[in-house]
């Protein structure tokens, strides 16, 4: 079990059924909002960052095999078109790791419904990650 994983965290993670999501938010995040816009779960990593927070997730959490996008990313807003956010190749290797789909289990949304659909998640994990368009929703698969 990855050190990284928080009793906290390894116990939400082992609560969570298939299709469940976690969202894992950047420092800039409005987590605690969003998580109690529904009362989910709203769990702390400071000083930790987002992508050995979602590796340390898929070695023990499999994605959903019944859904396309298990893994989601916040699409650009229109005004940072031209950032580039070298954080999601990052994530997609991860994904890739553990995912026989590779980067192709990976989806893009809209700022605004990458909200709404944080706000349906089981869990939200705040991070201290300082990239921008950081922040990552994940489904649980099925545990075989």
């Amino acid at each position: 079990i990855p050190a990284i994983l928080s009793p906290e965290l390894l116990k939400v993670l082992a609560e969570m059924g298939h299709s469940d999501r976690i969202c894992i938010g950047d420092g800039n995040f409005p987590g605690a909002a969003m998580a109690k816009a529904k009362n989910a779960i709203f769990l702390r990593a400071d000083g930790h960052g987002v992508p050995e927070l979602l590796d340390a997730i898929l070695q023990v959490m499999p994605l959903d095999t019944y859904v396309e996008k298990p893994a989601i990313l916040m699409e650009k807003m229109e005004c940072d078109k031209d950032l580039e956010i070298p954080v999601w190749e990052t994530y997609k290797q991860i994904v890739a790791k553990y995912d026989d789909r590779g980067a192709d289990a990976v989806g893009n949304i809209d700022r605004f419904d990458f909200y709404d659909e944080a706000k349906d998640c089981y869990c939200i994990l705040q991070t201290g990650e300082s990239a921008i368009y950081a922040n990552v929703i994940v489904q649980k698969g099925v545990i075989k």
